[in-house]
């Protein structure tokens, strides 16, 4: 059986951490066939990011017909974009699929440094209306309007808890037409979280593209999140990676 092919389109974390090596790590993990499309390069380690330079959107295209025409994709993850441009390159091509599309609306990294600036998170809106599912944390989600607006645009999407207060991490699945569906666990006491929303937005798009139902993929990605956690190496003085290698 051939594993199922899962596009990143997102930015390079050079510490390895986010971004695209996390999505490599994760989509492989949970057996998949992972390939990329690089949006922006950053100098990015546990304390912050030091650089970004985004990529040439007519490139970002081109890697993503190269996937798309010869390899095949079965399901796309979208991480940091870098640029309106790209934003907008990514959804020209994406509307002539017909495959599951989560996107990680990425604003600010777990150290707190910008990612995306206010034309980029206006383009959003395209990448969420053809999404499977978008999964903001508890600042994009208000940044993008709340509850309200994004029910309003029909919009699917699990707001991500990690980002709250309180003893419990609370995640809400919210589709169109269903009733919402509520996660609960113990908050995991630990500094080592970076790349916490790009592993989960990657698993979610590989189990989706192994065939699980969403609530199917969303309930095994937080899973994952959660082992991963546990098992952080340790690495960096400041927010350090998850421990993907280590979760079995």
């Amino acid at each position: 059986m051939k594993p199922p092919r899962v596009l990143s389109i997102a930015g390079s974390d050079s510490g390895g951490g986010a971004g695209i090596q996390a999505d490599i790590k994760t989509i492989t993990m949970l057996g998949g066939y992972a390939m990329t499309a690089i949006c922006a390069l950053t100098a990015q380690d546990t304390t912050g990011v030091h650089a970004v330079l985004p990529v040439d959107p007519a490139m970002v295209a081109a890697q993503i017909d190269a996937c798309v025409n010869d390899l095949g994709v079965d399901a796309v993850k979208i991480g940091m974009l870098g640029s309106p441009e790209i934003a907008g390159v990514v959804a020209d091509r994406l509307e002539r699929l017909s495959i599951p599309v989560v996107f990680d609306p990425v604003m600010i990294a777990t150290s707190g440094a910008a990612l995306a600036d206010a034309a980029t998170i206006a383009a959003f809106e395209r990448l969420m209306a053809l999404a499977t599912l978008t999964t903001p944390n508890v600042p994009e989600l208000a940044a993008l309007g709340g509850d309200e607006v994004m029910q309003a645009r029909g919009i699917a999407y699990i707001a991500k808890g990690g980002d709250a207060d309180g003893p419990d991490v609370i995640d809400r699945l919210v589709v169109p037409g269903k009733a919402e569906r509520v996660w609960t666990a113990p908050r995991i006491a630990t500094r080592h979280t970076h790349g916490t929303g790009c592993t989960l937005s990657s698993a979610i798009a590989t189990l989706l593209a192994s065939g699980a139902s969403l609530d199917e993929a969303v309930e095994g990605a937080r899973e994952f999140v959660r082992a991963a956690l546990l098992n952080a190496p340790g690495f960096g003085k400041g927010h350090g990676p998850l421990g993907h290698q280590a979760v079995r």
